[in-house]
């Protein structure tokens, strides 16, 4: 965990990679519990025989899942002190190169792209790549933009 002081310490780190959260591994549990809350029950998603013939040899994790583990993936690469809060405001840029295949064990590195000051505190872009264990291709890289107010 690397730990800044204040908002200006961290704006110091711009362009710096910040470093890598924990392994998560996906669990078919997890994958219907995304499915049954977004309602995207497609069969390479749920359906394990015919998701073991498909494409990818077994059940995949949805794009999406991927994309919101995100503040899981990185609530361990670093932290800001001296926030009253910090906002999601949205995203850049999303892409997912590689399916996620159920049993894979994910992790994010973080390179804090910049900082800039903003109507209501700083505003933050960090693009977090999400890599598979094992697999040169990362799953998701995602331009994530957040709010930080002091």
């Amino acid at each position: 965990m690397r730990t800044f002081e204040n908002l200006d310490e961290f704006a110091a780190a711009a362009g710096e990679h910040l470093g890598f959260g924990g392994w998560h591994e996906i669990t078919q549990e997890e994958i219907g519990l995304f499915a049954d809350a977004t309602g995207d029950h497609q069969w390479i998603h749920l359906d394990l025989e015919k998701a073991a013939a498909g494409p990818f040899g077994a059940p995949v994790a949805h794009g999406y899942l991927t994309l919101s583990l995100i503040p899981l993936l990185v609530r361990d690469v670093y932290t800001v002190r001296g926030l009253r809060m910090a906002v999601n405001y949205g995203l850049n840029k999303v892409r997912f190169p590689t399916p996620v295949v159920v049993g894979s064990r994910v992790r994010a590195g973080v390179e804090l792209v910049e900082v800039t000051a903003a109507a209501q505190g700083s505003q933050s872009v960090a693009r977090v790549t999400v890599e598979i264990d094992g697999n040169p291709k990362p799953a998701c890289v995602a331009e994530t933009v957040t709010l930080l107010i002091a």
